[in-house]
């Protein structure tokens, strides 16, 4: 794990700090080509310099973001913001489903839009 987002991980409080190990874990294992990198304060995940998938500590939960998740097609997802993001919050390390995780992972690899050049392209985004 990058020592950034492990210091970021170890400043939340047991129960987020095991949330947020489980996630940087998985994140880790299914991304082992992406650079990782705290980004807007928050651990972030990057292909090609485009963020892929990151996570932040909110009021209540943990928040896993997927930049481009809004064009997964997955029921686990929720649509965040008015771009393509989706996300999925957790309170607790056990409510994590590796399976639909790694499958999340998989899809983020393949399926981009380019955020990138996003300030560019004036807000416009393409499809990778």
């Amino acid at each position: 794990m990058h020592p950034d987002t492990q210091a970021y991980n170890d400043k939340q409080t047991a129960e987020d700090q095991s949330i947020c190990n489980a996630l940087a874990q998985i994140i880790n294992q299914n991304l082992p080509e992406a650079e990782n990198k705290i980004w807007h304060a928050h651990p972030v995940w990057f292909l090609d310099g485009n963020p892929i998938v990151g996570y932040s500590k909110l009021k209540h939960c943990v928040r896993l973001l997927f930049w481009s998740g809004q064009s997964f097609d997955e029921a686990g997802l929720q649509n965040e913001g008015s771009f393509k993001a989706a996300e999925a919050r957790y309170t607790s390390a056990d409510q994590i489903n590796e399976t639909d995780l790694a499958r999340w992972l998989e899809k983020s690899k393949t399926i981009q839009w380019d955020y990138k050049n996003i300030v560019k392209r004036k807000g416009v985004l393409e499809r990778l």
